[in-house]
């Protein structure tokens, strides 16, 4: 009982702290406005500190980008001692995905500069999509069965105890059944690189060869998760508006995380150890995400000796995408809804982290700081700069109104805004250059569009798709039971 109660009371803390801060601003900016307003004041400055502290990083990290995709990586592997014994075995959990993708999927990991033949590929059905996988997994085995090293298709059983469907009980489940693969193969644990790839993953041609040569080259390998740029280019110029904003907007994240990897966990598509994995014993079966958690999983088994290795290449996948506006914008909420869901790792890191008393402090802190922190800004900060700094004025009594610190706040508030657009502008510059070639079904107005008047949008997108879906995320996990969110399989792209 005493334990349930401490796990429910750690659970609560990230959306107490949402609330309370919702909440708190509504009330006291009737009850006592000015210490409201001395509290926005802080914040947006706060925030202004964070968006020039995060410039630089994020140009580090392009410039880095810049230089490692024009780098002819296989060339220089191929003079590593080692490079002879080393082979990546590449997870596809898939479910309900067009055959088009999957193809796509396939062909772009044959034009790989790295040899196909030093591929395993694991494509990971459901039982819950039997009729269509085992068509796919046919076509696919007759078009590519010759490719890779090996090509095995696995299927999740339905309804198996104690976990819930999506792609972490995927990948545990496929994971397991490759035990005996690599074991018949003669492949050393150490020596096989496993990348966890969304379906829709597009790989640059370059980037085995840069995680075969990272991964030689690094301080104890197997100690490691290798973590790519996520694109969102597959579909980009077919993208809505807002997606694309959004989208980019995660992109820009994970560059600037990539140039401070000292507290980065991973997220989407990328690479590890199957060292590690058979260490961790895989992926959870029962979480939502499972793309940061086997980080975790790996840094609690270790007492805190795991990190996050850069690779400034990219991958690219699709962006969400529906058959009419509004089933767009649905599913990206969604999407960034489940990415909040993230949260779920705080729990985990504060029951791991106490029992542990070997992984220094430092460690624990700055991790749990990090996860309470971000995901507090995340829900919070959009509404805090748009609406909440107006309460005080729009509730306040007219004993207030006469201060000076009244007065003056607005212009204050503007101008803190107006600095802070500097990465609005930093961002749209960016984005120019990592937009994919425009096709030329698309016609250069909507090219314009994507361009430049996209970001016009900023402000919507950063409360709609941004705070809420981290509020709603939050709310549920401090709620808990049937308000729990399960994994949900995001709209894409259909191809022929």
């Amino acid at each position: 009982m005493i334990h349930s109660m401490n796990e429910r009371l750690i659970r609560s803390i990230p959306g107490l702290l949402i609330w309370t801060t919702l909440l708190g601003s509504l009330v006291f900016s009737y009850l006592a406005p000015i210490w409201v307003i001395y509290f926005i004041i802080i914040f947006d400055l706060y925030w202004l500190f964070r968006i020039v502290y995060y410039i630089p990083f994020l140009l580090v990290a392009w410039y880095r980008y810049r230089r490692d995709i024009r780098r002819n990586w296989q060339a220089d592997v191929m003079q590593i001692e080692g490079y002879g014994r080393i082979r990546h075995l590449i997870f596809l959990p898939t479910y309900r995905e067009d055959i088009g993708v999957v193809r796509e999927t396939l062909r772009n990991l044959t034009r790989s500069a790295l040899p196909s033949d030093r591929m395993i590929i694991c494509l990971a059905g459901e039982e819950r999509d039997r009729e269509r996988f085992a068509a796919i997994a046919e076509a696919m085995k007759r078009e590519f069965g010759s490719s890779f090293l090996s090509l095995i298709t696995t299927e999740h059983p339905a309804d198996l105890p104690d976990e819930i469907p999506g792609k972490g009980s995927n990948l545990n489940w496929a994971a397991h059944q490759m035990v005996p693969v690599i074991e018949s193969l003669g492949i050393r644990p150490e020596d096989l690189i496993v990348s966890s790839f969304d379906i829709d993953t597009q790989a640059h041609e370059q980037y085995f060869s840069c995680l075969t040569h990272t991964y030689l080259t690094v301080a104890d390998p197997t100690r490691s998760s290798y973590q790519p740029i996520a694109l969102y280019n597959n579909n980009l110029w077919e993208a809505k508006a807002p997606v694309r904003v959004a989208m980019f907007g995660t992109t820009f994240w994970l560059l600037s995380e990539l140039a401070r990897p000292e507290r980065a966990l991973t997220f989407s598509s990328h690479s590890m150890s199957w060292r590690m994995l058979l260490d961790v014993g895989f992926w959870q079966k029962d979480i939502v995400s499972e793309d940061s958690r086997i980080f975790l999983q790996a840094l609690v088994k270790y007492h805190g000796d795991y990190r996050v290795t850069p690779l400034y290449l990219p991958v690219s996948m699709d962006s969400v995408d529906s058959v009419n506006y509004a089933s767009s914008l649905r599913a990206l909420y969604k999407q960034i809804r489940r990415w909040a869901w993230g949260v779920e790792n705080f729990s985990y890191m504060v029951e791991h982290f106490h029992k542990d008393r070997i992984m220094p402090f430092r460690v624990k802190f700055s991790f749990l700081f990090k996860q309470l922190e971000g995901s507090y800004t995340w829900a919070t900060a959009p509404v805090i700069i748009t609406l909440l700094g107006q309460l005080p004025f729009w509730l306040a009594s007219e004993h207030y109104r006469s201060f000076a610190i009244f007065q003056n706040t607005p212009f204050t508030l503007q101008r803190l805004m107006q600095l802070a657009l500097v990465g609005v502008f930093v961002s749209a510059a960016l984005a120019l250059t990592l937009l994919p070639p425009r096709p030329a079904h698309v016609p250069r107005h909507r090219a314009f569009a994507v361009i430049l008047l996209q970001w016009l949008l900023l402000p919507v997108t950063f409360v709609v798709f941004g705070s809420i879906p981290a509020i709603d995320a939050q709310t549920r996990y401090l709620l808990g039971g049937r308000f729990r969110l399960g994994f949900n399989v995001s709209a894409k792209r259909k191809l022929g």
